[in-house]
């Protein structure tokens, strides 16, 4: 009988490091399967049309949009008053989502404190990360809309926006990370299952374009798109 409890003693540990080990393996397995699954399997990037792009840091994905296009135009959303030194006559609008302790706490990666990493991966309040610039960006993946998928895509980002009764974006009391940005109310919630590059990639599905099922990383969502090479 001793014998035997001295051998429970040892396997109750390794069981539940093997449970522990289970649980990364399997989101990244998750991960690369949602990656290789497409959604709108049909579409086709047309020859024209209005053209948005990915940015991408190698770990945050944001969708960046023209200023007007479509008859459609951000810029009475997101005033230059909302921002510190933005451009006066901007040309693109980037649109980000993140959870709110991530996104405000963490300007850089050094900043990133356990509480925050938490909320990333248990979940909490997601808002949106709004720049106002003149210029796309770099890291860019480009994709060309027909007008309706344009207009969806416009109208899926809008959705996500809290609003005011008077129908503008409430922005949050944070200086942004620099002087073309700043942050917004947003409905719902972000976590590890529904991370940032997923909120990109359902904006996408709901436009209509072709798009990884599940994509939590950046790289298992821009890879179907084309790479702009600058």
């Amino acid at each position: 009988m001793a014998r035997r409890r001295r051998r429970s003693r040892v396997t109750w540990p390794r069981r539940l490091l093997l449970a522990m080990l289970a649980v990364p393996a399997l989101y990244l397995l998750a991960a690369l399967v949602g990656s290789l699954v497409p959604l709108n399997g049909a579409w086709t990037e047309p020859a024209r049309g209005t053209t948005v792009y990915l940015r991408s840091n190698g770990v945050h994905v944001d969708i960046v949009m023209p200023a007007v296009a479509q008859g459609l135009d951000w810029r009475s959303y997101f005033p230059r008053r909302d921002f510190a030194d933005a451009p006066a006559n901007p040309k693109w609008f980037g649109f980000g989502a993140g959870e709110r302790r991530v996104f405000l706490e963490t300007a850089s990666w050094a900043d990133l404190t356990p509480r925050a990493a938490w909320g990333a991966v248990a979940g909490g309040e997601r808002i949106i990360h709004v720049d106002r610039t003149a210029e796309p960006g770099a890291d860019l993946f480009a994709i060309r809309l027909r007008p309706e998928e344009y207009r969806r895509l416009w109208a899926a980002v809008r959705a996500q926006l809290a609003l005011s009764p008077e129908g503008r974006p409430l922005r949050i009391d944070h200086p942004g990370y620099g002087p073309d940005d700043a942050f917004y109310l947003s409905r719902g919630r972000a976590s590890a299952l529904n991370t940032c590059n997923n909120w990109v990639a359902d904006k996408l599905r709901l436009a209509g374009v072709e798009v990884s099922a599940w994509s939590p990383f950046a790289q298992g969502l821009t890879w179907r798109y084309r790479k702009v090479e600058r």
